[in-house]
């Protein structure tokens, strides 16, 4: 089994990467995902949120009301550090047992946003950071996400800098242009985790 580590900027386009690569046959285990899924109506992750924030964090119709809870805590160190401290554990346990279920010849990508934040780079074989530029990241938050331009500033500040992000790539995926350039580098890639 191969263990990759998957990063990159909000806006960089790492879904893209991440959805390329189990086209390949990847086993992609997506943090972003679990983070949702660990923090379901009914889920202790959930009830533990809600304590830390109190209800008005939630939907009307019970589930969490993720934009709000995103101002919230992009606004807010502390505030951030504390919903980490609740999903972190829960989505590495999660992401433990997909993990352990892919087979032996497997490529796992551990599809992972805040990779470089939290220190997690030595607990993957290769890690591979999707840049692009800061410009082009707030470019596609506004324009394709819809966001405005101080909530995407707010989250990019909110992460690792690019510079943080690629002192601890092993391999670097190239995405400031246009999507068709980003296939034949995610390829290249492959090839390379497939070596290994």
């Amino acid at each position: 089994m191969v263990k990759v580590g998957l990063t990159g900027g909000i806006g960089a386009g790492k879904s893209e990467v991440s959805r390329l690569l189990a086209s390949y046959g990847a086993v992609v285990v997506d943090a972003d995902k679990i983070a949702r899924e660990v923090v379901e109506p009914g889920t202790p992750g959930l009830a533990a949120v809600v304590e830390e924030f109190g209800s008005d964090v939630l939907a009307p119709d019970g589930t969490l009301d993720r934009p709000k809870l995103g101002r919230i805590v992009f606004s807010d160190p502390g505030k951030l550090k504390a919903l980490n401290a609740i999903v972190h554990p829960l989505v590495g346990a999660r992401s433990a047992e997909l993990e352990a279920s892919a087979g032996p010849d497997a490529v796992v990508v551990h599809d992972v946003p805040l990779l470089t934040e939290n220190g997690l780079a030595p607990l993957y074989d290769l890690v591979v950071v999707v840049d692009a530029a800061q410009q082009t990241q707030l470019d596609r938050l506004v324009r394709l996400r819809g966001m405005a331009e101080e909530e995407a500033t707010s989250r990019m500040e909110a992460q690792a800098t690019r510079e943080q992000r690629l002192a601890v790539a092993d391999l670097v995926i190239d995405n400031d242009g246009p999507l068709d350039a980003l296939e034949p580098q995610v390829r290249a890639v492959w090839k390379r985790l497939r070596s290994d």
